[in-house]
């Protein structure tokens, strides 16, 4: 447990380097706040815990990790004003079930399947339609 608490910490001071070259500013968000908590019991906000850290194979401890930098590049793209071709916002795409690696082909094929349950005509929930409508629009204008 103890090694796992030094690894995940160690991750906490490589984005604030990446995002500010040393120590984060202070009241500057942490992307790392968002997806570990160390702290015994349930991760509360955090997207995993110390017991979920733990208890994941060396697999999915990668894919966590990676989805984890996706979203701290993605933070340093938007604040250094190079955000764009190529970069989509994590948090649309996890909402669109969709990696965060997903590219625009992707986007559109998930989009298009998502549309046509959610369709109003067709028997859809016309506030989920709503909603899905506006994150393609989100990550359209990234474009």
């Amino acid at each position: 447990m103890d090694d796992v608490k030094r690894r995940v910490r160690k991750l906490k001071k490589l984005e604030q380097k990446i995002r500010w070259g040393g120590e984060a500013a202070a009241g500057a968000a942490l992307v790392w706040d968002s997806f570990f908590d160390l702290r015994d019991g349930p991760a509360g906000k955090a997207k995993h815990g110390l017991a979920e850290l733990t208890s994941m194979s060396r697999e999915e401890y990668k894919c966590a990790v990676d989805e984890f930098f996706a979203r701290v590049y993605y933070e340093y793209y938007l604040e250094n004003g190079i955000a764009g071709a190529g970069t989509f916002d994590p948090s649309i795409l996890a909402r669109l079930d969709l990696p965060f690696d997903a590219d625009e082909r992707d986007v559109k094929k998930r989009f298009r399947e998502l549309a046509k349950k959610h369709h109003p005509d067709t028997g859809g929930d016309a506030s989920k339609f709503i909603e899905l409508m506006n994150a393609y629009e989100s990550l359209a204008q990234l474009r």
